[in-house]
């Protein structure tokens, strides 16, 4: 589910930060800029791991703050396929059942990787598996806040990087609904 990373950046330090240790003013950076933020292809970073390379700094024209590349690792969320996990139903909708690990909420069962013999109560917006045993039939409710089990079967990243003028206020909307990260599971019985 996580996994450490090799990224590089441009780290900008302020001129009243050249008195603080560079190392850290360099890790505080990183952190504030990549923690909580989906890396296109990468996954979702949650932390700086460590500096492996820092370069020497210079100074561009008009600007009294240095400029340093930096190599450095990264813990990133990206759980592979097939992978197990667990975690909390967060919301119930006909189309998905969305589940959250703590540190992430995209995560979406569609109506298809449920049990069988599942269906969606819309009075009560949860969804139900009538579970037979012995011939008799139990209603198991999937209530927000269960814990469950599932299994991932896929990903998928969406590049939100600004691509222009929308011409339309429909693209505009659709747009911003997007998330740039999604992991689609099923459910494990």
């Amino acid at each position: 589910m996580f996994i450490l990373v090799v990224l590089k950046d441009t780290i900008k330090i302020q001129p009243w930060n050249f008195g603080k240790k560079r190392t850290g003013v360099i890790l505080d950076a990183l952190n504030n800029k990549l923690s909580n933020k989906v890396i296109n292809d990468v996954g979702m970073c949650l932390t700086v791991w460590d500096l492996l390379k820092i370069d020497d700094s210079c100074i561009l024209p008009g600007d009294g703050a240095t400029h340093t590349n930096v190599s450095f690792r990264a813990v990133v969320l990206r759980p592979f396929v097939d992978e197990i996990l667990v975690g909390k139903i967060k919301s119930c909708s006909k189309e998905s059942v969305q589940v959250s690990v703590g540190c992430f909420d995209d995560i979406f069962i569609p109506p298809e990787n449920l049990q069988e013999n599942s269906k969606f109560d819309s009075r009560e917006q949860v969804w139900i598996w009538q579970y037979e045993d012995g011939g008799q039939a139990h209603d198991l409710f999937m209530d927000v806040g269960e814990q469950i089990r599932f299994r991932v079967i896929s990903e998928k990243f969406v590049d939100l990087s600004p691509s222009g003028p929308q011409y339309n206020e429909k693209e505009r909307v659709e747009n911003d609904s997007r998330v740039p990260y999604e992991i689609i599971v099923s459910l494990i019985a």
